[in-house]
């Protein structure tokens, strides 16, 4: 995806900045930047949700036969993802910095580690798993697909006396 807005940073820098901050909305909902870097990180996140949106639903149940302690063959049922979203979420891992789940205030190490341990890429969960069906929901009832985020302008920054905004994702 083309980033057209030079920012002040080399294609490297400017690429990192982007697709970091991009990753922060998702992660967090919100985030406090310049208004160019705001546009900029709105049309990825954008395209990033829509591509969850359109994947989400498409999932395989796969029936496989394991040997339990006494020997028994028990069948046990699995959901895979379908080709679809198995290519979205690795375009998604591709494109997104892994962040990973923090420890919650006075969660103890053995229920941080119960919690997340079948996490492996917690932002591409949340992609899937919160934002996929809410916006999806949204779009069935509105009628319209994106729109996911909004720009509300602040105070000039002192210093250098950019425009500064917060960067959120709509309810």
């Amino acid at each position: 995806m083309a980033i057209n807005r030079k920012l002040g940073k080399r294609t490297d820098q400017r690429v990192e900045l982007v697709y970091s901050q991009a990753a922060q909305l998702l992660w967090y909902g919100k985030i406090e930047t310049t208004v160019e870097r705001a546009k900029e990180v709105r049309k990825i996140a954008e395209k990033m949700i829509t591509l969850a949106v359109r994947t989400y639903q498409d999932t395989v149940k796969v029936t496989k036969e394991k040997v339990n302690q006494k020997d028994e063959k028990v069948a046990v049922e699995f959901t895979n993802d379908g080709p679809k979203k198995l290519a979205a979420r690795r375009r998604l891992m591709a494109m997104l910095p892994d962040l990973q789940e923090l420890k919650a205030d006075k969660e103890s190490k053995e229920a941080f580690r119960m919690r997340t341990a079948d996490v492996k890429h917690p932002l591409v969960e949340k992609l899937f798993g919160e934002y996929a069906p809410k916006y999806d929901k949204r779009a069935q009832e509105l009628g319209q697909g994106g729109g996911y985020t909004r720009i509300v302008k602040l105070a000039n920054r002192r210093g250098d006396n950019a425009t500064q905004c917060i960067l959120e994702l709509v309810d």
